[in-house]
């Protein structure tokens, strides 16, 4: 039944008292900023802000879950996840199943803070996420704009809080201990505020107190059935809309309530956090390690399924976390290793045959570097980057029955060797064959820099680089500034070359891999002025070329079509010998 739930600032005692917590089956705290100000100017408003969904746990059953707390202080990099509450035995619990966003956005607003981070910051730059409060501009001229907001609302940092030239910002939490009355008219004279501006500040402020204080804005639906099965169907049916929330993050939510001892939703963020932290980061999500957890746990089928996440698959899933995260972990050292991350690995799904290929052998810690394991790591690169140079997509649709298949093509090889035949001879029964015709060895030998199989097709071409211990750049063997039309005239390239000139400078038959120091140190050199200086033996010059499919380096940038197309012949020729075999 629909019941009152009093106002804004009984809502958040009773989160201070620990009476509203989250279920487990919850999410994030996934709102923005700016969501969080609309929803404040629909509440100065009179808008409605929609109905609330709890789930009453009798006292005899509340020991059987786990809880978590809303967010307060928000934190982008260092506090972004709920806290967890543990258990709570024996005292009656609401759990919030429909509205965590609205309340959470209340208690930061009314209670708390954001540090989201500063466009164009480092990451890891002291500055790059200032604490901000929520705060109500009070000398606004209250008139709706574009997007039918009134008040203006924003996060500031405190040391805006105040009068600041035409504008006076009052910090919103300060209401909740603030009186109306004279209490208001002291802050507000104090900040030299009289006739108009004082009276129209005063009626701003006096509707913000109503609204928290005064005005019965809450109101929501107790469910009171104690079965969980009953209240996941109700938290998947109410969570479809507002805010997206990915299947996933339901699946995620079902495994939290059925793991007794560990953590999932812990778990699994941290090893999100930590498998991206590896190298320069593969951009690996909750998804991924999700589907990694449903095939290394061999159950049935890898797809997003409420079916697959049944009490019986979470206590393998469970069981089995530890050599899961082992595997993952190694996969993603093994791949990065191979001079993979976010910006060239296209597909996160094409880790996962790796992943249980390790997982069965137990993830040596010692098998991304180890002359023991040189074969099989040469096995897995040369499948990994076959599989991602395929223009046609191998990791698209039928991802979960390939991913299925694969899995039972390496069972059945129990761990022995990376079957690259079998793989492929699998991947070719899904119409997803790893074998490349003249046409698509044609299209390889064109591709651009910005085309993001770039660097898997010239790791393939150049296999002496040692990614693991050097960072290297794609690097332009004629330099790209050289070729603006401006340099180009300078240099008496005629007006009908100039186009293609331009064409060719970012294909690949103008691209190399270069070791990150020597590309700063060649920047907008001459190729063969650059070599001349850094090689001073003609052997270890003619090797250097040899090496890279250079041939004859010309001196001017007039002989720039020449070596292109002499080198992309050698290119071509190359590709065509790599990508069909093993």
């Amino acid at each position: 039944m629909y019941k009152p739930g009093g106002t804004i600032k009984d809502a958040l005692d009773r989160i201070i008292a620990n009476e509203y917590v989250l279920p487990a089956i919850q999410r994030e705290f996934v709102w923005r900023s700016e969501q969080i100000c609309r929803l404040f100017d629909s509440v100065m408003q009179g808008y409605p802000f929609g109905d609330f969904l709890f789930w009453r746990i009798e006292p005899k059953n509340s020991a059987d879950y786990s809880y978590y707390r809303f967010v307060q202080h928000y934190h982008q990099k260092d506090n972004p996840h709920c806290a967890n509450h543990g258990t709570l035995p024996n005292q009656p619990i609401t759990a919030v199943l429909d509205g965590q966003q609205r309340l959470t956005a209340f208690n930061i607003g009314l209670r708390g803070s954001m540090a989201v981070k500063v466009p164009y910051k480092w990451w890891n730059s002291p500055d790059a996420f200032p604490t901000k409060v929520l705060a109500l501009e009070l000398l606004n001229t209250y008139e709706r704009d574009e997007e039918g907001n009134c008040y203006r609302f924003d996060f500031v940092e405190e040391k805006q809080i105040g009068r600041q030239g035409d504008l006076l910002w009052f910090k919103v939490s300060e209401i909740l201990n603030m009186s109306t009355g004279p209490d208001m008219l002291d802050w507000l004279m104090d900040k030299g505020l009289e006739n108009e501006q004082l009276t129209e500040a005063y009626r701003v402020l006096d509707r913000l107190y109503r609204v928290i204080h005064n005005e019965p804005t809450i109101s929501y639906y107790e469910e009171t059935i104690q079965d969980i099965e009953h209240v996941l169907r109700i938290f998947i049916r109410c969570n479809s809309g507002g805010t997206t929330l990915s299947y996933s993050d339901l699946l995620l939510s079902i495994a939290t309530s059925q793991w007794n001892n560990l953590d999932a939703r812990k778990e699994v963020h941290q090893l999100v956090d930590e498998l991206n932290s590896v190298g320069q980061g593969l951009g690996l999500t909750k998804d991924f390690v999700l589907k990694a957890g449903l095939m290394l746990s061999d159950i049935a089928n890898v797809g997003f399924q409420v079916r697959n996440f049944t009490q019986r698959n979470m206590v393998v899933l469970e069981e089995n976390w530890q050599r899961i995260r082992n595997a993952l972990i190694e996969t993603v050292q093994l791949v990065t290793g191979f001079g993979f991350n976010s910006n060239n690995i296209r597909a996160a799904s094409a880790l996962l045959p790796i992943a249980y290929y390790l997982y069965q052998i137990d993830s040596p810690t010692d098998f991304d570097y180890s002359s023991k394991y040189r074969k099989e790591r040469e096995q897995i690169r040369g499948w990994l980057v076959r599989s991602i140079l395929k223009a046609s997509g191998i990791w698209g649709s039928g991802l979960d029955t390939l991913l299925t298949d694969l899995r039972e093509c390496l069972r059945e090889n129990s761990g022995e060797q990376f079957p690259v035949s079998d793989l492929r001879r699998t991947m070719a029964q899904k119409a997803k064959s790893l074998e490349f015709s003249n046409e698509e060895i044609e299209d390889l030998a064109d591709i651009e820099i910005s085309d993001r199989r770039i660097f898997a097709l010239l790791s393939l071409l150049f296999s002496f680089v040692d990614f693991r211990n050097s960072q290297f750049h794609i690097d332009h063997i004629f330099p790209k500034s050289r070729f603006t039309q401006y340099q180009l005239r300078k240099s008496e390239i005629s007006e009908e070359q100039i186009e293609h000139y331009s064409d060719c400078v970012n294909r690949i038959g103008n691209l190399q891999l270069l070791e990150g120091n020597a590309n700063q140190e060649k920047r907008a050199q001459l190729p063969a002025v650059w070599i001349d200086e850094r090689y001073n033996n003609p052997i270890h010059r003619q090797h250097y070329c040899d090496q890279h499919l250079l041939g004859e380096v010309p001196r001017e940038i007039k002989g720039f079509p020449e070596f292109y197309e002499a080198r992309r012949k050698r290119l071509h020729h190359r590709i065509a010998k790599l990508v069909n075999s093993e």
